[in-house]
């Protein structure tokens, strides 16, 4: 895996802040609780976009969109399809 540069969450500007914040809103709740925590920092994939906030927050809140309620599937259909997605992808989260 490549490293890139992070912002700690110590570090960030309320820019930062305010972006992972708004794009975890539309998120079910049961993506409240990370899986692997990290201590000052967002998750893997959420901290890899820290140095650009506007792609950090249309990146996310897309998915959130995606798992909405108001949409025609089901819940467990979109956790399917977002499983399946992650699999062909060869992703282990």
């Amino acid at each position: 895996m490549a490293w890139i540069k992070t912002i700690k969450l110590s570090e960030a500007d309320p820019k930062l802040l305010e972006a992972m914040q708004k794009a975890r809103e539309p998120y079910p709740i049961e993506y409240a609780t990370p899986v692997f925590p990290v201590e000052d920092s967002a998750s893997g994939i959420v901290a890899s976009h820290t140095l650009i906030p506007d792609a950090l927050y249309h990146s996310f809140a897309a998915f959130g969109a995606l798992m909405s309620p108001d949409l025609p599937l089901q819940r467990r259909q979109h956790e399917m399809i977002a499983t399946m997605v992650s699999v062909t992808n060869r992703c282990w989260y």
